[in-house]
């Protein structure tokens, strides 16, 4: 996501180049980004963070603290954090830094080719500049909601953050059932992946609620009717309720997490 971050800011030409400082543990990681975007690039976190005016929190919620630790007490008052850690809080990140100005963002995959949506929320010390600032980095990923509570930033983890991970189970559902009918794999590919882009477009161009739009194209006895009918007895909708739950409820546990003792 971090690399996602970086070429959308270069190629929206919102920086340049030597406007962008990568810390990352591994060397071989460093040198592919340096090749690569021609950024600059580094193993100290501390470094980093002194470079520029914005700085962008994206590692694994288990390596949080010790980021945050390395990096405690030495922001400007001027800088903006922002964080993309998954179930990262912001009184975590505050306390752990000793700074206020913070926008915790949520942003999802499809963000890698400027198709994003990113949920975010900042603290009240985040001034007008520095919000204008952070939507425009989360425009350059694609599109971007501000919220005003924190809270809703793990019903998006569970939406729209982990939503693409079941676009693509029931893409490959779809696939292997086109597979096992007796279509070649590179064939159903096409028709799954094309079927669904041009249903979100019509989805999307025509604003009717999905319900609408399946009633349109279920014809008493046909075969849509008769698909839905499985799928309904199957218990779809519950199981995807369930599932999102249980994303929204893994989302909060990762923000309630205790560093171990030693």
């Amino acid at each position: 996501m971090c690399e996602a971050i970086a070429q959308g800011l270069l190629s929206k030409k919102l920086v340049n180049n030597k406007s962008i400082t990568v810390a990352e543990p591994r060397k071989e990681r460093l040198d592919e980004l340096k090749q690569k975007l021609k950024i600059t690039v580094t193993t100290n976190n501390r470094e980093a963070a002194q470079v520029g005016k914005t700085l962008i929190l994206s590692v694994k919620p288990q390596d949080l603290d010790d980021v945050l630790a390395s990096l405690k007490g030495t922001l400007r008052p001027e800088q903006l954090v922002m964080s993309i850690v998954a179930g990262g809080r912001i009184t975590t990140l505050s306390k752990g830094l000793e700074h206020n100005a913070i926008a915790r963002v949520m942003p999802n995959t499809p963000a890698q080719i400027g198709e994003g949506m990113s949920v975010w929320t900042t603290t009240p010390e985040v001034t007008k500049s520095q919000f204008n600032q952070a939507r425009s980095i989360l425009q350059a990923l694609g599109k971007e909601l501000h919220v005003n509570d924190e809270k809703f930033l793990d019903m998006a983890t569970a939406i729209s953050g982990t939503g693409p991970t079941y676009v693509f189970l029931v893409m490959e559902a779809m696939i292997d059932a086109a597979v096992h009918l007796g279509f070649a794999r590179h064939v159903a590919y096409q028709l799954v992946t094309e079927t669904i882009r041009g249903s979100i477009a019509y989805a999307i161009m025509s604003g009717k609620h999905p319900a609408e739009l399946r009633n349109l194209v279920t014809s008493p006895g046909g075969t849509s009717a008769a698909a839905l009918y499985e799928l309904e007895k199957g218990g779809l909708r519950t199981v995807f309720s369930r599932a999102i739950l249980a994303a929204y409820e893994r989302s909060k546990s990762l923000g309630e997490r205790k560093r171990p003792s030693a």
